[in-house]
């Protein structure tokens, strides 16, 4: 059962949408980069390291270059050593000297099919002097840890860009943020407090999970100009980001945004574009590679292995007074993937806990390992910092004997208390979420021996950024929306559609989103982040308004309840005063929005509480989850459809991060389940029971009073989980995924203990 809402007072946002894109990806026809291809291209394929921390002795490609079909075989000295990264450049495009990782990329080939590419890069001869892999966070801060960057003050940092690069408390520390709030020092508060509850957590390395991988095309024309088919989010900051590297103009670059098929973070860091532009240049041709899905989880942007720390003082009364935490992440062989100032996936993502906390201390911190490099993944830290969290306060009222729910209802915040991170909110929303959920579940109810329920509870905030887009009328009455952000499966495009259509009382079909280049599109960040309708729904309230107000200049009306009125009162709509208005030629307004996440200003924040109900059985550590239910606050829904896929995709996402999705490492770097096969992700058989209840409180930032739903319900399911389990069996896991495995040997343990 889902609860949603009619929109009566719109006249198309009331309605269900029509996917843009739909008929296209249900026929086939959609084309993805990997569909893409120019005349004459040729393949690349890549010499890759076997160790994941190793020397670089001696390179011999004199095998590679004798196999039919060649065209070119390139090494960072042939290359001339450039590095690339979204924040800070410290990732080689060939390696060179050393190697960081299993599966970087020493060696670049192009010939005329893959086959040819893949054999020559197989005969690529490296002689390598092993050296012993760091392979934990823990382990690379350790005093006698090998320094795996010791050039790492020579490398290209946006944030601080000719300006000295600040100071690590050890020098395999990517990036590291203090966030203190309240009192300067928490000792005492600590040494007063009713009680104090210290609890440590962990959480493993995981893949984004997008199904299409990696893939690109790239073309240097004969003036230099770089003509790049890609299917990276942002493609504005991919020409940056390359200009910055490769040395040239970013006008000598074109990215040529593709469909993209799933993006989940994903698809924010491609690397693939830096190695091909070399090839090409060289050949003179274009060049084009795909990962194929083993490579892709060998070497894909991971979601951060996480370790936390968490102190949290309360007092009789349990509310929270204090709360320290110690984050580190395993941040894997280079901080390029990373596109945050700090270098870290979240450098505030605490903002993610739902309560209010008057004092806090948080120390968060990445570290350079001998693994694939960490990214960014749907939510970077809310998955890790919710099931570890969310425990924790569990574990507080249980020993406090206060009701779990109304433990969380005392400890959110209200009116103008602040996030843990000192963040405003503009409307606490948390008593709303959880009075729903006491009233669509009986959560004192009796269960069956051996089932217990348990709850999580979160938010996630809409996300800062600016769009620049353009609106073009036409003499038949017919709207254009030119953008450079790509479509990442959310509907963007479709979103940006019904807001122009109900923004300037025009039909649907009088709309359409044209997808440009960076050559002729105006800069843009591309989506993710949470700022989809934030962003680009205001972008595209401010074009059509100003669309608006020059039709109603040149034709002497005034807009009003959406149609033009003219001076005898007469309701004139766009598409009658369209021939008029562009009889010289269209009529082109452009729409802009700018709120970035330093902005002072309050943003929205959504509210989540999840009950998840499960059955366990002790013999074993198998479990049921028998029904779910999630209750998430919600502004106006622009996409309905597409905002309920979101509701259940996001449960989804975070079920499969909860129970089944976990890279796993041996004691040489090298990721062992290396195909879908292995990996496990839930499919369609996997889901239990779901029920959602939308609370609407609208929202002051995005378009209509919309808000985010991307992340929201992915963020608490671990979590719920976790205590569902908990409260069933009466063990705690500290590490997910929660699989039955763990939780027999839990059980064990604990009855081995018992009898000892």
């Amino acid at each position: 059962m889902t609860t949603t809402a009619s929109y009566t007072g719109y006249r198309v946002l009331s309605g269900n949408e029509i996917r843009i894109d739909g008929r296209d990806k249900v026929s086939g026809r959609m084309m993805y980069t990997a569909d893409l291809h120019r005349p004459n291209e040729l393949w690349a394929a890549f010499a890759t390291s076997p160790y994941a921390y190793a020397k670089i002795l001696r390179i011999d490609t004199t095998a590679a270059r004798a196999v039919a079909g060649v065209k070119a075989v390139l090494t960072a000295d042939d290359i001339g050593h450039p590095r690339m990264g979204r924040n800070m450049q410290d990732w080689p495009v060939l390696a060179s000297g050393v190697v960081r990782f299993i599966g970087e990329r020493v060696v670049g080939v192009a010939a005329e099919t893959q086959q040819a590419a893949e054999e020559a890069a197989a005969l690529v001869d490296v002689t390598y002097e092993e050296l012993e892999p760091v392979l934990s966070p823990q382990a690379a801060l350790a005093p006698d840890a090998p320094i795996l960057h010791p050039d790492r003050n020579s490398y290209y940092w946006a944030a601080y860009d000719g300006k000295e690069h600040p100071k690590m408390y050890h020098p395999n520390v990517q990036g590291e943020v203090h966030i203190r709030k309240g009192a300067a020092d928490l000792e005492m508060l600590f040494a007063t407090a009713h009680r104090v509850f210290v609890h440590e957590f962990t959480t493993p390395r995981l893949h984004a999970g997008h199904i299409e991988p990696h893939s690109t095309e790239v073309w240097v024309d004969p003036d230099g100009t770089a003509h790049i088919y890609s299917c990276n989010k942002s493609p504005f900051l991919l020409r940056r980001q390359m200009a910055v590297a490769i040395g040239i103009p970013e006008e000598k670059i074109v990215i040529y945004p593709s469909a993209i098929g799933g993006d989940f973070g994903g698809k924010g860091t491609t690397i693939e574009e830096y190695a091909c532009y070399y090839l090409s240049k060289v050949t003179g041709r274009p060049v084009r590679y795909t990962e194929r899905y083993s490579e892709e989880l060998e070497i894909g942007g991971y979601r951060h292995p996480t370790y936390f720390k968490l102190e949290t003082a309360v007092d009789a009364n349990g509310r929270f007074v204090a709360h320290r935490s110690t984050v580190l992440f395993d941040g894997g062989a280079y901080a390029g993937s990373k596109p945050t100032p700090h270098n870290l996936p979240a450098a505030n993502g605490y903002f993610y806990l739902p309560y209010q906390i008057p004092n806090v201390h948080i120390h968060t911190s990445a570290a350079y390992t001998n693994a694939a490099p960490a990214s960014h993944v749907r939510a970077p830290v809310s998955i890790q910092l919710i099931f570890a969290f969310e425990q924790h306060v569990d574990i507080i009222a249980e020993t406090l004997a206060i009701d779990k729910v109304d433990f969380r209802r005392r400890n959110t915040g209200h009116g103008n208390d602040t996030t843990p991170c000192d963040h405003q909110i503009n409307d606490w929303n948390g008593e709303l979420v959880l009075d729903a959920l006491e009233r669509a579940v009986d959560l004192r109810a009796p269960l069956p021996p051996g089932r217990a329920r348990g709850i999580a509870f979160a938010i996630t905030r809409s996300g800062g950024g600016f769009a620049n887009l353009k609106l073009t009328l036409t003499a038949d009455g017919h709207v254009d929306v030119e953008t450079g952000v790509p479509e990442v499966g959310v509907g963007m495009h479709t979103a940006m559609q019904r807001v122009a259509a109900e923004a300037l009382g025009i039909p649907l079909d009088h709309v359409s989103v044209q997808r440009l280049p960076t050559s002729t599109a105006g800069r843009d960040p591309g989506v993710g982040g949470a700022w989809g309708m934030h962003v680009y729904g205001r972008a595209t309230e401010d074009g059509a308004r100003q669309l608006r107000e020059a039709v109603a200049a040149r034709t002497g009306t005034t807009w009003r309840d959406g149609a033009f009125v003219d001076d005898a009162l007469r309701r004139r709509s766009l598409t009658e005063l369209a021939p008029r208005v562009c009889a010289a030629g269209p009529l082109t307004a452009p729409g802009t929005y700018t709120k970035m996440y330093t902005d002072p200003a309050p943003f929205d924040y959504m509210f989540v509480a999840l009950c998840m109900e499960v059955e366990v059985d002790r013999q074993t550590g198998a479990y049921k989850i028998f029904d779910v239910v999630q209750v998430v606050d919600v502004g106006t829904v622009i996409n309905p459809i597409a905002h309920q896929g979101q509701m259940d995709g996001g449960f989804i996402y975070g079920l499969g991060s909860a129970q089944m999705e976990e890279l796993i490492v041996d004691d040489k770097g090298k990721v062992e389940n290396m195909s879908l096969a292995e990996y496990k992700m839930p499919t369609f058989a996997d889901i239990p029971p779901l029920r959602t209840i939308l609370v609407h409180t609208p929202g002051k930032d995005g378009a209509y009073g919309s808000k985010a739903a991307g992340e929201v319900t992915n963020v608490a399911v671990a979590g719920a989980l976790a205590n569902a389990i908990a409260n069933a069996t009466g063990i705690r896991l500290y590490h997910f995924p929660i699989t039955a495995e763990r939780i027999y040997e839990a059980l064990a343990s604990r009855e081995q203990t018992t009898a000892t």
